[in-house]
């Protein structure tokens, strides 16, 4: 990689779970944060780093900045020298709101890594390699398969190696996330998770994670109860009690709701893309979201992100 070449990416917002779909079903929402990278000259493995927007202020400007790792990581897994880079970072994801942030910014890493390389992202091995590499980075699929390949995704492990399918989502779904000013982290409510749950919640969930694809792909009507979930969310009520409340609320008046990923996000999906006025969102912002049905995008363009 020589001194001037640079990209710009840009990389879908996602949400995980959809009720009982826990660490295997994935959408990606059009929100949307650009990175642009540029290899510059210096000591190789430097970087300077420029955030704007959500974040911003609050994250590493140098090699510590998760993008930057990314690089670097995904750079070795492809045998390539890690060059000098400059990076500008436009932020519109919530950070720890189980909007997918860190997904996305992992995506954003391997894609960059991959283009500047030479490898060319959309090549069916290189995409395989690029979804497990950023799962094994996030630690489970779902999201990182969302704002990679776009749509309603379905992950899962299979033995060492992690994958994933993407299907069109109806376009009759509007989903809408509503966002709280508080933070969540995955780690913390994860923790809050029994290691065993009862058989007939199991079953539970399995079958609503099934009728999930569904009625996301072909038949929105059974949304109010392919997003029933038994499997985690009521363990996670201590974490953020306004989260489970208002997801209850939405789905006594009839919306689809669930929590978005490890919350405390609330996603809905009302059937017209409109919520009733009798459900009180106090404290959330409302966020219309589409689905995005692309995932990330990357294009060369060596022009200075300075």
């Amino acid at each position: 990689m020589r001194a001037g070449g640079g990209v710009r990416v840009t990389v879908p917002a996602s949400t995980a779970n959809l009720g009982s779909g826990f660490d295997a079903l994935g959408m990606a929402l059009a929100l949307y944060d650009t990175v642009h990278v540029a290899v510059t000259d210096g000591p190789a493995r430097s970087a300077q780093v420029a955030a704007e927007g959500e974040g911003a202020g609050s994250v590493p400007t140098d090699h510590e900045h998760l993008i930057v790792r990314i690089l670097h990581r995904t750079w070795a897994e492809l045998g390539v020298p890690a060059p000098a880079v400059r990076l500008r970072c436009h932020n519109t994801i919530p950070h720890s709101r189980g909007l997918g942030s860190s997904a996305a910014a992992i995506v954003a890493g391997i894609a960059a890594a991959y283009e500047l390389a030479g490898f060319p992202l959309r090549e069916n091995k290189n995409l395989e390699q690029a979804l497990h590499l950023a799962a094994e980075c996030e630690g489970h699929g779902d999201n990182v398969a969302a704002s990679l390949l776009g749509g309603v995704v379905i992950a899962w492990r299979d033995t060492d190696r992690f994958r994933a399918a993407a299907l069109p989502a109806h376009p009759d779904l509007h989903p809408i996330a509503l966002v709280t000013a508080s933070e969540s982290t995955t780690h913390t409510t994860r923790g809050l998770l029994p290691e065993q749950v009862p058989h007939a919640d199991a079953a539970f969930a399995a079958g609503r994670a099934a009728l999930a694809v569904h009625a996301l792909t072909s038949d929105p009507s059974l949304l109010l109860a392919a997003t029933a979930d038994r499997l985690h969310q009521d363990y996670r009520e201590s974490a953020w009690p306004g989260t489970i409340e208002l997801v209850r609320r939405l789905r006594a008046a009839g919306v689809p709701a669930a929590v978005s990923g490890a919350g405390p996000t609330v996603l809905a999906l009302p059937s017209g893309g409109e919520l009733p006025d009798t459900v009180d969102i106090t404290g959330f912002t409302a966020l219309r979201l589409p689905v995005d049905r692309h995932g990330v995008q990357v294009i060369s363009d060596p022009t200075s992100p300075e």
